[in-house]
């Protein structure tokens, strides 16, 4: 697993220019990362053809430096390195050199960190890899110190101009290694999509969890949402007491830590010790996104007023700090910030002192204390602590003598007071951008908060954010584009992009009834049928066929912090056969998911979407379609359950999805419970027609 180490970001424009010794072409570009890089000494590039060309050229080697805003060692090493009039020296007159948002154009992350991960057996950010003129990968690496890196490019320089022959023939058999890695092959032998299957990953999957603190044992730990989506319905499905009270342990200890803004809510990306308690304090919005579904899904399925409360305070948090007019939502924020000596500091921002703290609270002061352990359970370093919990509410108020209800409404006061202190302080800078398939991640959780809670500013800002996908994002020709900043479009959308915003759409269309969300969520995905898909593996690429060809086409199929654009594709095709009695999209969704079974086994977190789609493959998967006038007033009743194995659809008067078919019928309102086409006779009550389900396997 990749460990992604984040925080800092500049922006710059040309009315500074005259401010500093050095502009570069970076200065043209919008990324928040690359106009960072705008006045380095190093004579950068954005990737494209200008760069590309020149090294052809002049026969020069290219060195691609790829990171991203809030990457706190691609700063380190920026500062160090390529802010160095040394350093710049050799790598200009030796290279020509380019600089990549990898959350911009992770299609180039994806062939150089496979590079650097063949070449060394491990991978991260900053990433910096050597190439040839026409990009074939000879060398890399991730940070490098500046004595170091400049010793490096002197050797690697030094070998392509005496003895380039083995350069060109290393990099020949490295390019062969990223092409054929990953492949996916068809498979043609039926494959066991069974719980049984289920039960054997999980029982390996086991052997690292960490049953006392949650998540996977050892430091650090990332909350990785898909796992605790599929374990969750795991658990009680199978009923399997050990690994639910796993996923409740993780997600009470991870709302309860540090990693968990406790004053101005939302989530960092990850914690850098086992307890969930210090993070790197950056927060991305994929994380913040992606937690706000699972809390919500979790409510659902617990009732667990934390999990509730995790979810609003987190979507105050993305409201009020990540929220464009347009409704669109900014990329991430830093994790550094300037300190009372107007220095860059980590988490400064973030962290407290005991007598600022004292100061603030007063006779609260105690309580506080106590509550959120400023003591040596919440201590960091340098006099900081991070707010952490660690006893629930009742515990607590036992001890203060307080009732619950009185522990919380100090709590709440304690926050308003603590954020209108800390919004006095340097505020942490701010990733501008807003990508399309993060942006669908954060609609998901939005509309996903909307089914647990039936909370209407939730579902306004969902179709808030759709409707600027659609409007600004999505083209005639169905093409989306991947970022938005500064009110411009630009770069063709990856699978990812198509993926995740059609997943998304699927949601809105089930918390709505909207069928226009139904029907661009199809249009994406025969888009990508279209132009992103490999009727060899039965798989998808991650670059379109109208991309820019690049040196491989990778497959991603690995489900990570997001999951892998694939397993989302898989599963939209899954929900969309039923939707439109497509069986060809189901033929399609089994045959991907069957060509990594064989995977699963030995890393079943690194697979969760995948598996999510076996659960619905290997058990009874309901169609829930509910007809009539009261179908928006039953449908939030449908919602409040949790049923894992099941889809919505409904219409008030008319519909145009083959799902609802023959199921409207004149004033009365029906639920309809069926399971693969075949329906039991519909109910007008909604308790009565949910008795029909089986959620167990």
């Amino acid at each position: 697993m990749l460990v992604l180490v984040l925080a800092a970001c500049t922006t710059r424009n040309k009315s500074s220019m005259e401010k500093f010794k050095h502009t570069n072409r970076l200065i043209e570009e919008t990324s928040p990362y690359l106009l960072q890089h705008a006045h380095n000494p190093v004579d950068w590039y954005p990737w494209g053809e200008e760069a590309l060309e020149r090294a052809k050229k002049e026969n020069k080697l290219l060195l691609i430096s790829v990171g991203y805003s809030s990457c706190h060692w691609c700063h380190v090493m920026e500062h160090e390195s390529f802010e160095n009039d040394s350093v710049a020296k050799i790598m200009n007159e030796n290279f020509i050199n380019i600089k990549v948002d990898r959350e911009e154009r992770p299609d180039i992350d994806q062939i150089y960190m496979n590079a650097v991960q063949l070449m060394t057996g491990r991978g991260g950010w900053p990433l910096n890899c050597i190439a040839l003129p026409d990009g074939r990968p000879v060398w890399g690496g991730t940070y490098f110190p500046k004595e170091q890196w400049k010793n490096a490019l002197t050797q690697v320089s030094d070998l392509y101009r005496n003895k380039p022959e083995e350069v060109i023939d290393y990099a020949e058999k490295l390019t062969a290694g990223v092409q054929q890695s990953d492949l996916v092959v068809l498979k043609t032998s039926d494959e066991d999509l069974t719980v049984s299957f289920l039960d054997t990953v999980v029982q390996e999957w086991k052997t690292y969890m960490d049953f006392d603190l949650g998540g996977r044992s050892g430091a650090p730990k990332f909350p990785m949402p898909s796992n605790y989506h599929f374990l969750l319905r795991y658990a009680l499905q199978k009923g399997d007491l050990e690994v639910m009270e796993f996923v409740n342990t993780s997600l009470d200890l991870i709302a309860k830590g540090g990693i968990n803004d406790h004053v101005g809510g939302g989530f960092s990306r990850y914690s850098v010790d086992k307890k969930w308690h210090v993070p790197h304090f950056e927060k991305m919005l994929y994380d913040n996104g992606q937690l706000v579904s699972l809390y919500a899904e979790a409510y659902q399925a617990t009732k667990n007023d934390l999990f509730k409360q995790t979810v609003y305070e987190t979507l105050e948090f993305i409201e009020r700090e990540m929220t464009t007019e347009d409704g669109a939502f900014y990329a991430a924020l830093d994790a550094d910030s300037l300190n009372k000596e107007n220095e860059l500091e980590e988490g400064a921002y973030y962290v407290w002192q005991e007598e600022e703290l004292n100061a603030l609270l007063k006779n609260d002061y105690q309580a506080f204390k106590r509550y959120y352990n400023v003591n040596h359970y919440g201590y960091w370093e340098h006099d900081n602590y991070v707010l952490i919990k660690r006893d629930s509410d009742a515990v607590v108020a036992e001890e203060l003598m307080l009732s619950v209800k009185e522990l919380r409404e100090k709590d709440r006061q304690w926050k308003k007071l603590l954020l209108e202190a800390r919004e006095k302080r340097s505020y942490p800078r701010l990733d501008s951008k807003a990508l399309t398939s993060w942006n669908a991640l954060m609609l998901k959780g939005y509309a996903d908060a909307y089914k647990a809670f039936d909370d209407p500013k939730f579902l306004q800002a969902a179709e808030k954010n759709g409707k600027f996908i659609i409007s600004r994002q999505l083209q005639e020709d169905g093409t989306l584009f991947r970022n938005f900043i500064n009110g411009e479009s630009s770069i063709n959308g990856f699978l990812e992009d198509y993926a995740a915003t059609a997943d998304a759409f699927i949601t809105l269309y089930e918390v709505t009834l909207n069928e226009s969300w139904l029907h661009y969520a199809k249009q994406l995905v025969d888009y990508s049928f279209d132009n992103f898909f490999n009727t060899e593996s039965g798989m998808f690429y991650f670059t379109s066929e109208k991309g820019e060809a690049l040196i491989a086409r990778k497959m991603e199929i690995e489900d990570n912090v997001i999951s892998s654009s694939n397993s989302i594709m898989a599963r939209n095709l899954f929900k969309l056969s039923h939707y439109y009695s497509n069986s060809y999209y189901l033929k399609v969704a089994r045959q991907m998911v069957k060509n990594v079974t064989d995977k699963m086994v030995a890393y079943g977190a690194g697979y969760a979407n995948w598996l999510q789609l076996i659960c619905d493959l290997s058990g009874d998967y309901y169609e829930i379609a509910i007809a009539g006038p009261k179908a928006k007033e039953m449908l939030k009743e449908v919602h409040q359950m949790y049923i894992p194995n099941k889809l919505v659809a409904g219409a008030e008067m008319t519909s145009t999805i083959p799902l609802m078919d023959g199921r409207l019928n004149g004033n009365d309102s029906y639920i309809y419970i069926c399971v693969d086409g075949a329906c039991k006779l519909p109910e007008k009550e909604v308790s009565a027609a949910l008795k029909q389900i089986n959620t167990s396997f």
